[in-house]
C-alpha cells in the first residue's frame, strides 16, 4: 500500500512541476511561448510525459492553472475582507482584484481571457470558479441572483485591463476604488 501511495505522490508532484513550470513560462514569456516542447525541457521528461499527465495538453494545462488562480484569487479576497462591511469590504476587494490581476498577469490572462471552458458564475461551475464568484458577492452583502457580483466582476476586470493597458491614471486608483465601493455597497 506505501508503494502505491508513494507512486500516487511522485505523479502529483510531477503534475504540480509541470503546472509551476508551465506558469513561470508564462509570466516571463507569455502563453504562447507554453510549448509542450520548452515544458518538457524546463522540467526534464519527455513531451510523452507531459501527455501523459495532462492528455489535453496546453489548454488542460491553462485550464488548471487557472483553476488554481481562481483559488487563490478566493483567498486573496476573502483575507482582505476579514470582518469589514458595506464600502470598505468593497474596497478591499477591489483592491486586491486589481493588484492580484497586475502583480499575475499571464494567470490572470489564463483565467479571463483565454479558451479554458469556464462559466464563472454558473451555479454547475468548478469550486474554485464558485468560490471566486462567491468572494466578490460577499462583499456586496446580499446578492440574490448574481447580477450585482457579476456587475462589480465586470467593473473590476475592465479597470484591471484598462490599467494594464496604461489607460487609467495610477494616482486615481484609489478615488475609482472609493467610488466603485460607494456604488456597489448595501
Amino acid at each position: 500500500m506505501a508503494r502505491a501511495g508513494t507512486r500516487a505522490q511522485r505523479v502529483a508532484e510531477r503534475r504540480q512541476q509541470i503546472l509551476d513550470a508551465a506558469r513561470g513560462i508564462a509570466e516571463a514569456d507569455g502563453w504562447t511561448a507554453v510549448t509542450s516542447r520548452r515544458l518538457a525541457d524546463a522540467i526534464g521528461y519527455t513531451q510523452p510525459v507531459l501527455y501523459g499527465h495532462f492528455p489535453g495538453g496546453k489548454t488542460e494545462i491553462m485550464r488548471t492553472v487557472a483553476l488554481a488562480g481562481f483559488a487563490e484569487l478566493a483567498a486573496a479576497t476573502q483575507a482582505a475582507m476579514a470582518g469589514k462591511t458595506g464600502p470598505q469590504a468593497v474596497a478591499a476587494v477591489a483592491d486586491v482584484y486589481l493588484d492580484f490581476a497586475a502583480t499575475h498577469p499571464s494567470l490572470y490572462e489564463a483565467m479571463f481571457q483565454l479558451p479554458i471552458d469556464a462559466r464563472f458564475a454558473q451555479d454547475d461551475a468548478e469550486t474554485e470558479l464558485r468560490s471566486g464568484f462567491n468572494a466578490l458577492g460577499a462583499a456586496l452583502g446580499t446578492d440574490d441572483d448574481g447580477t450585482a457580483t457579476e456587475l462589480l466582476w465586470s467593473a473590476l476586470h475592465g479597470m484591471s485591463l484598462l490599467e494594464r493597458a496604461g489607460r487609467m491614471r495610477p494616482e486615481h486608483r484609489p478615488n475609482r476604488i472609493a467610488e466603485l465601493a460607494a456604488r456597489f455597497a448595501n
